[in-house]
């Protein structure tokens, strides 16, 4: 099955950009994946083609207008059906997990709505309440474009036979709570740095040992946000574990 990907742009020439290349271009070419824009100034009805207009009550900027946008959205809904998910993107959002693009990544596709200027209408929401509004992280674009591509990016590459190696999209920050371990290569020795000797040891057990005593200890020391749900949730998983045992017992 192919991952379709229909994204709303002002500005579809930045699509597929970087993901034109690499592994997420070889799998475009592949059709392991798909791209579909859709230009809102298409769906506006008057001469100048407006997509946005002043805001209400005053103020600077422009605001997406919620008729056009609405009417450009409907025009994807027959062909993508009520199962693909639909994203806005704007810093109004709730920020994207990586929980969440294995769950859109797993499923037949995505819509993403780009947003600009002040944002979208907030009727637009109201009125559609399928969309779901996500960001990055706290920070503000020019454009939902940068973000759509990254969000697109981290979907692709979990794809089937995109990345080659099943665990590539494992064993990596955020899959299983924490922040990936630190990664070596060749040279053995640079700059009077060495490679740690557990790596050097051919001791897997004992790799896997400190590669997890490594992921814990950064993500306490660096994310205290992620550490924090990560203990709440082996607590939560010890807890239940005991649960379940004392009722066996009973």
């Amino acid at each position: 099955m192919t991952f379709a990907a229909t994204i709303l742009t002002l500005y579809p020439e930045m699509f597929p950009g970087p993901l034109g290349a690499s592994l997420a271009g070889k799998a475009l070419s592949r059709a392991d994946w798909s791209l579909d824009t859709v230009n809102p100034r298409d769906f506006a009805t008057d001469k100048h083609r407006k997509v946005d207009d002043t805001p209400a009550g005053g103020g600077a900027g422009l605001v997406l207008k919620p008729d056009v946008w609405a009417r450009a959205l409907d025009s994807t809904l027959p062909e993508m059906g009520d199962t693909v998910p639909i994203l806005a993107m704007t810093p109004r959002g709730k920020p994207i997990t990586q929980g969440r693009i294995r769950e859109i990544a797993s499923g037949p596709g995505v819509t993403i709505l780009c947003g600009r200027f002040e944002g979208f209408d907030e009727r637009l929401f109201e009125a559609r309440p399928q969309i779901e509004e996500v960001c990055l992280a706290d920070i503000v674009l020019s454009g939902g474009e940068p973000a759509a591509l990254a969000i697109l990016d981290a979907c692709i590459r979990l794809i089937p036979g995109v990345m080659g190696a099943a665990s590539s999209g494992v064993e990596e920050s955020f899959e299983d709570g924490l922040l990936e371990y630190p990664q070596y290569t060749r040279p053995q020795e640079w700059e009077g740095r060495t490679i740690p000797e557990v790596l050097r040891s051919g001791d897997h057990a004992k790799v896997d040992a400190w590669r997890k005593a490594r992921a814990e200890t950064d993500t306490r020391l660096r994310r205290p946000d992620l550490w924090e749900r990560y203990e709440s949730a082996r607590v939560q998983s010890a807890s239940d574990a005991r649960r379940k045992q004392k009722d066996t017992d009973q």
